[in-house]
Parts: C-alpha cells; sequence; structure tokens
C-alpha cells in the first residue's frame, strides 16, 4: 500500500478523486481515486474502465472500482470526453492501491470546461476536509 498523502500538484474532489492538469493549452487532465479512497476499499481486485470516447460529466460516476471489501462509484471531478484509459488496471489492479498518484491513474481527459477546476479542492483544503 502506498503512504498517505496529498500532492500538491492535484486538484481534488470532495468525493475522494483526483484531477491532474497534464497538457493546459489542450485541456488534457488524468483522473485518479486518491489515496484515502483506495485505503477505505482495502485491497482493489477489479477496475471495469469506461470506454474511450465516452464522455464524463463532472460530479456524477464514470467508473466503478471492486476490492475485497465493496464496490465504489468512481466520481469525475471535471466534465470532458475520455481520450485514454489505463488499460494495465485491467491486468493489474493493484496499482491503484500501491501508486493512486502515478502508475493506478484511471483515465485521461479532454476537458470540455477547463473552468470547472476552480470547483475542485487544493490539496491543503483536501487535507482539511479529511481532517474533519
Amino acid at each position: 500500500m502506498a503512504e498517505a498523502s496529498c500532492p500538491k500538484d492535484l486538484l481534488y474532489h470532495p468525493d475522494h478523486d483526483w484531477a491532474r492538469i497534464d497538457d493546459e493549452q489542450q485541456g488534457v487532465a488524468t483522473f485518479g481515486i486518491t489515496w484515502f479512497a483506495q485505503d477505505a476499499l482495502g485491497e482493489v481486485v477489479f477496475f471495469e474502465p469506461p470506454e474511450v470516447g465516452s464522455t464524463l460529466k463532472k460530479d456524477t460516476p464514470y467508473a466503478e472500482v471492486e476490492s475485497v471489501k465493496a464496490v465504489a462509484d468512481v466520481i469525475a471531478p471535471l466534465s470532458g470526453q475520455i481520450i485514454e484509459v489505463n488499460s494495465e488496471l485491467g491486468d493489474d489492479p493493484s496499482a491503484i492501491n500501491e501508486d493512486p498518484y502515478g502508475q493506478g491513474w484511471l483515465v485521461k481527459v479532454r476537458l470540455s470546461d477547463p473552468s470547472e477546476r476552480e470547483q475542485l479542492l487544493d490539496a491543503d483544503a483536501y487535507s482539511q476536509l479529511l481532517a474533519e
């Protein structure tokens, strides 16, 4: 399992999902679940990625992560169209537990409304949410 962390370069959704803006000009971001989410789930045993080309709407589920404890919805932190999925998670979803902010990323998205990121939390605000 990864160490508890909230990387400063990410934006956070209150439902424990993260977004990393990869290319500001192209409006491309990577999404995943936070350390807190994977820790609460326990050992992730299955991730069914959505289809490339699918449209995501901010604050709505776009995938499920299954662990030995539960099945949880993955919430879109921002709206857009999926341009890539982490296909390696199909064979080895343990990367979600071991490296949730790196190899455990879920999808890459071309954002439809980059201004939505103003509604997300920075690392300090997300850490504060976890402390409450």
